[in-house]
């Protein structure tokens, strides 16, 4: 009966099944890691905006990390916390909102790999050709770089979301924490086979591209590192690219687990976990990788620091 006063595009999200004694510490647990995302990667890009030391190549693509990762995390966190406290049965969506929410979910996830083929395209020319490097990574060249890796994620991701919405729809149950993709699709009866290749296609040329582009980079930064006898210069060029491999290991471990996971129905309340701590984790992760282990931004966050308690103890 209430089924039949909801409109046609109002849909029924199934969400995490959090009891009534672990909904307080799983709404605290998910806020804590949501505010932390926020704070260190806006702090991040605000003190790289603000320091004119910082206007480096390396460290405005940390701004672009930085902005999707508080893309990614503002997308899913907000709807999964306020569906902490809403029942199952009542944790309704508009089918318009779950549009957006899997348009932005699945930009986040792309742009992660596009932008980090550009930092290893970076690493690449600082350490390799570090003579060309300021003429080859200019702040116009970083621009036109981030411009093109939004921009190609972007038509990727409309015409992945846009073959689902073009579907007609005869389920309106979401099984899933947040809308994606799938979800879309898996709401129609009708054929879902260009859908499921243009889905294939999408992810390996995202996939294969993102992981041929930093093997090989980061093979020709080790062949030079090995014929390179400088020790300062090899421990530079370690120090940079494994916070970038690091990065990337922990992005590629999460998205995996989660993949596998899909395989095994009957570990679903596992794969929805895992999904959203694939768009909050390597977010944190990313702020201090980046805040922590690179030198100048480390001491900047140090000096900043000193410079509040002095105040204070005046």
């Amino acid at each position: 009966m209430e089924n039949k006063t909801l409109g046609p595009d109002i849909l029924l999200l199934e969400g995490l099944k959090v009891t009534p004694q672990s909904s307080i510490p799983a709404f605290i647990l998910f806020l804590l890691i949501y505010i932390f995302v926020m704070v260190s990667n806006i702090g991040l890009m605000t003190m790289i905006t603000l320091e004119r030391s910082l206007h480096q190549p390396m460290f405005l693509l940390f701004c672009n990390m930085g902005a999707n990762d508080v893309l990614g995390a503002t997308t899913i966190m907000p709807p999964v916390l306020s569906s902490v406290f809403t029942p199952t049965s009542e944790r309704y969506i508009h089918y318009s909102s779950c549009v957006l929410q899997a348009f932005f979910g699945h930009l986040h996830a792309s742009v992660v790999h596009t932008v980090l083929m550009i930092m290893a395209f970076d690493r690449y020319v600082a350490i390799c050709n570090p003579l060309r490097y300021p003429t080859i990574m200019t702040n116009r060249m970083v621009v036109k770089l981030s411009a093109s890796a939004w921009a190609v994620a972007l038509v990727m991701v409309l015409v992945l979301v846009s073959l689902s919405v073009r579907l007609s729809r005869c389920r309106r149950v979401i099984f899933n924490p947040f809308c994606d993709n799938a979800s879309l699709f898996k709401l129609s009866c009708e054929s879902v086979l260009i859908n499921n290749i243009y889905g294939l296609a999408y992810t390996v040329v995202l996939l294969g591209s993102s992981l041929g582009c930093i093997t090989l980079t980061y093979l020709r930064i080790a062949m030079v590192c090995l014929i390179n006898r400088s020790k300062k210069s090899n421990s530079r060029a370690l120090q940079t690219c494994g916070t970038h491999l690091v990065l990337y290991i922990i992005m590629f471990v999460a998205g995996g687990v989660n993949i596998i996971l899909h395989r095994f129905p009957e570990l679903s309340d596992q794969r929805k976990l895992f999904s959203i701590m694939f768009h909050v984790v390597p977010p944190a992760m990313n702020a201090i990788i980046y805040g922590l282990q690179i030198k100048t931004v480390r001491q900047k966050i140090f000096i900043m620091f000193t410079k509040n308690m002095v105040a204070d103890m005046k």
